[in-house]
């Protein structure tokens, strides 16, 4: 609350004549020492008035900016106490200072009324005014760390939780700033958190991380709700486990309450690591002999096959292509042609990931003879690399440290152009980009000289990487080749873990962080032991990308069923069961042609080619665009488009082409329907052509049906088809189950 001001009336007396005056507490006591950058600012952003939607976005509000949630501190300074001749701030009149009339909603504001006057808000900041405006006090301590309490908590539905966070300082102190502390759930709808750090758990069981942040330092607390109803520890005992991601797994499933599905069978295993290591469908003679086998370690046996089969490296390769393929308009044909071919040999070299990544980040050479170097044609200046680097190799979105203090993360504008100072010295000979046509060579190399410059201060910046050290840079050297080896580096956990974060979203349908490219405090993995272990597994395994392939693969967890529990239907992030996910567009069309016998045949591509084997997403494919590949337009690192669309269904249900190659007198169903196959045979060919598995006793019964009129060759070809095109029109095809 703030003081009572109590009145004195004070009388002088001189030659007769008497002189009456009021005063108030406050004019007889001095107001407390604030510090701007401790004290304002914070109540600054927490009540919103520096926030993107007000004051703090890029070109402010009514006349008014402040720096986005007080990154800039001597940028607000001026703001409050020098713009617009000082007259937000009336030291001579404190109480009068438009700072504290419009906050309060004594003047017409348009953010309404962000404190009261009696609150401990307008105490500091009319205290700040009172006391001469400092923009620092003497001896005063910097701010080293925020912490909240409790950091992790486990809550029923309904349940309630004061979050309190603290702030330490340099000369040792710390303070409860829960009160100008500014917090954000990642999943409201399971927990909820209020302005004032008021943790409120929702009626569905789940997880949170519960964001708290002070002057640009945050800190974390997750927090969980267990399923309720109690599951015997002796049921989480007696599960398989085949290495230790099931460990890692049943173990957060215990501490949620939440039971796994159960295991799929052998048909539908095969058609899962089939479609996942190596982009493709098994032949119906593979899934037979696959069948077939009795060997208790057969599993184990065909994803050691499927990571030797050249298919791997194709379809692997493809989905790196997104990442870091550009548009050959803008860097010329033959610059992405040898981009691409580098990615690709890459793969079929199973080289390791720490190389590919120091041979990418420290290219040089021409772009016509050194694929790589194409990386540095596209992306031209320092702080476009940047961007790129970080959030491919290390998982960290950096860009919005290119204007402001990262609103997420402890990231700074200066931690960002240090980081870009290794890029500075980027040189280049030959005719440079002139698209449309961009056709010439280009030779990337180490100038003699380059420089970063902080934005704000003007200052040059030296080659500083995020966290830790790359050692001294020999001026004579490329400071890429320093910043390959720190960003590589088996020490560098950001390293490892994006890179196992995308190889399991891939393979089990959802990122262990979501998005896969953003490790950051305030989004949590949904099981961080597990993240960790695969990370440091990929590691000792010296980064070999079929290594966590293999582990993942091979795994109990890899191969649970889609289909939901009791215990299990609300699970979306741990993995009690199978997260069903679309065919990859590439990956469909090729299914498309093998199973329909017609192949392929795209512009610019011999004849004959894979969708995956595709060196730009240039060449038209009508279905390739239609299932989510990615605009050509757009620059790398590309999304993908990953939900079922009614585009489609409508395209699978209509195209020309999908039904030319059904129908084709040279395709699969001519082919059988000529053949001397029973309908019995050929209802069992064509399931296990696209399912990967024999029909059960009422779909073979169903498609005999579809021949049982068929009298001459023209109808059983049209009975074929029918039942070809039904199939290939279902969810079981078009996703990976």
């Amino acid at each position: 609350m703030r003081r009572l001001k109590t009145l004195a009336h004070v009388v002088l007396s001189l030659l007769g004549l008497s002189i009456g005056a009021h005063a108030s507490a406050d004019d007889i006591h001095p107001a407390k020492p604030v510090s701007f950058e401790l004290q304002v600012q914070p109540i600054m952003a927490a009540r919103g008035c520096s926030t993107g939607p007000c004051h703090g976005k890029q070109r402010g509000q009514n006349g008014f900016q402040l720096s986005l949630l007080g990154f800039d501190s001597e940028f607000d300074y001026a703001a409050l106490t020098m713009n617009a001749r000082g007259r937000r701030v009336f030291p001579a009149a404190p109480d009068q200072s438009l700072l504290l009339l419009k906050a309060t909603g004594q003047a017409p504001h348009g953010g309404g009324q962000r404190f009261a006057v009696d609150s401990e808000e307008y105490r500091i900041l009319r205290d700040w005014i009172v006391g001469g405006l400092p923009r620092r006090l003497p001896d005063e301590p910097s701010l080293t760390a925020v912490t909240a309490s409790p950091t992790e908590q486990f809550m029923k539905p309904s349940e309630t939780l004061q979050l309190q966070v603290t702030a330490h300082y340099s000369d040792g102190s710390s303070q409860d700033v829960t009160r100008m502390a500014m917090f954000q759930s990642n999943e409201s709808a399971i927990v909820a958190v209020d302005d004032d750090g008021l943790i409120e758990a929702g009626p569905i069981p789940g997880e949170a991380s519960i964001m708290a942040r002070y002057m640009n330092v945050i800190a974390t607390c997750n927090v969980a709700i267990p399923l309720a109803g109690e599951v015997p520890d002796e049921f989480y005992a007696n599960l398989p486990r085949n290495n230790f991601v099931d460990d890692l797994v049943w173990q957060k499933l215990k501490s949620l309450g939440i039971t796994p599905s159960e295991p799929i069978d052998d048909a539908k295993f095969a058609r899962r690591v089939y479609i996942d290591i190596i982009g493709t469908l098994p032949s119906p003679d593979e899934v037979r002999d696959f069948l077939a086998d009795q060997s208790t370690d057969k599993r184990q046996q065909l994803i050691d096959r499927l990571l030797e089969r050249p298919e791997y490296a194709e379809h692997w390769a493809n989905k790196w292509v997104d990442l870091l393929r550009p548009n050959p308009y803008r860097v010329g044909i033959k610059a992405v042609l040898n981009y691409d071919h580098w990615i690709r040999d890459s793969f079929r070299k199973n080289k390791p990931y720490d190389q590919f990544v120091r041979e990418l980040i420290a290219a040089q050479g021409s772009t016509w003879h050194n694929g790589a170097a194409t990386l540095f044609r596209d992306r031209r200046s320092p702080d476009e690399i940047t961007t790129l680097v970080t959030q491919l190799f290390l998982g960290i979105r950096l860009e919005c440290a290119k204007c402001h203090h990262h609103v997420f993360e402890k990231w700074s504008q200066e931690d960002f152009y240090s980081f870009a100072a290794y890029f500075s010295r980027v040189g280049y000979k030959g005719t440079g980009l002139s698209p449309p046509i961009s056709g010439g060579e280009e030779i990337v190399m180490t100038a003699k000289k380059g420089s970063v410059s902080h934005p704000l201060t003007g200052e040059v910046l030296e080659p500083r990487p995020l966290f830790g050290e790359t050692g001294p840079i020999d001026p004579e050297s490329d400071p890429r080749e320093a910043l390959a080896a720190w960003v590589t580096s088996k020490e560098n956990n950001y390293f490892s873990q994006v890179m196992v974060n995308r190889i399991w979203a891939d393979l089990m349908g959802r990122g262990l962080v979501v998005p896969v490219d953003d490790l950051r405090a305030t989004n949590p993995p949904s099981n961080g032991p597990l993240l960790e272990a695969i990370a440091n597994d990929f590691r000792d395994k010296n980064f070999n990308i079929k290594e966590v392939l293999r582990t993942i693969t091979s795994s109990y967890v890899y191969a649970l069923s889609s289909e939901p529990t009791e215990r299990n239907v609300a699970d979306t992030q741990n993995y009690s069961r199978h997260y069903r996910q679309r065919l990859r567009a590439e990956v469909m069309l090729d299914a498309v042609a093998d199973i329909t016998g017609i192949p392929n045949s795209f512009s610019a591509m011999p004849s004959g080619s894979r969708a995956k084997e595709i060196w730009t997403h240039r060449v038209d494919s009508l279905f390739l665009d239609t299932f989510g590949r990615p605009d050509p337009n757009q620059d790398p690192p590309c999304e993908r488009q990953e939900d079922a669309t009614v585009t489609q269904a409508l395209h699978m249900m209509n195209a020309s082409e999908l039904h030319s190659r059904v129908s084709s007198d040279k395709g699969r169903a001519a082919k059988l329907a000529a053949s001397d196959s029973t309908p019995e045979q050929i209802v069992e060919e064509l399931y296990l052509l696209v399912y990967a598995r024999f029909p059960d006793s009422d779909e073979r019964e169903f498609g005999k049906k579809l021949f049982d009129e068929a009298t001459d060759q023209a109808s059983r070809k049209r009975a074929t088809e029918d039942l070809l095109w039904a199939l290939l029109n279902t969810p079981e095809f078009l996703f990976k189950d």
